[in-house]
Order: C-alpha cells, then structure tokens, then sequence
C-alpha cells in the first residue's frame, strides 16, 4: 500500500470519508489485486482497534454525584411540549368550505 492509501485507511477508521474518497475506498475494495485488498481492510482494522484502545485509556470515570444531579435535574425540568395541530378548513378562492386540512 502506498501513503495515500493508508491515509484512506485512516480516514475509513475514522469514519469521515467523503464521496470522492467513497470512490477510492470501492475502487480498492474492487481491485484484482487481493494483498492491496487485505492490506487495506486490515489497516482499517488495526486503526480502528487503536483507536478504541486509546478511547478506553483516555476515559476517566465520572464525578460520584454527576449521576445524582443529572437526575435530581431531570426530575425539575418540565416535560417538553407536545406538538399541537390545528384544524383549519380549507376555502378555495369561490369561497365554499372544503374538507379539514391538517398542519
């Protein structure tokens, strides 16, 4: 595999491939050659499993009362507002009502 296609490799672990690079990661996948397709498919992989590692080691517990004040604020917010449709009544320009319309 060449830089650019490690790279791509990268970007795939990361999930923030675009269209075009869309296009490259096919054509790689597609391709006759079966090393540059395992090579590939186990960059990905191997990035994607350094990346959890390093996500699991960064990760620091929470606060002991975070839990507790996330509730107790849960329990004072008010319930959020449902959605409330009107009922109008259609007029067509001549004037006669028609049938309901939702909005």
């Amino acid at each position: 595999m060449n830089e650019s296609q490690i790279d791509l490799a990268h970007t795939v672990a990361l999930g923030s491939i675009g269209d075009e690079d869309q296009r490259a990661v096919q054509d790689i996948l597609d391709t006759d050659d079966p090393v540059l397709r395992a090579d590939f498919t186990q960059e990905v992989q191997q990035t994607r499993e350094a990346l959890a590692l390093f996500a699991t080691a960064a990760a620091t517990p929470p606060p002991a009362a975070l839990r507790d004040r996330l509730l107790a604020a849960i329990a004072t917010d008010p319930a959020p507002a449902t959605a409330i449709h009107h009922h109008t009544t259609y007029r067509p320009a001549n004037g006669r009502s028609s049938h309901p319309v939702h909005d």
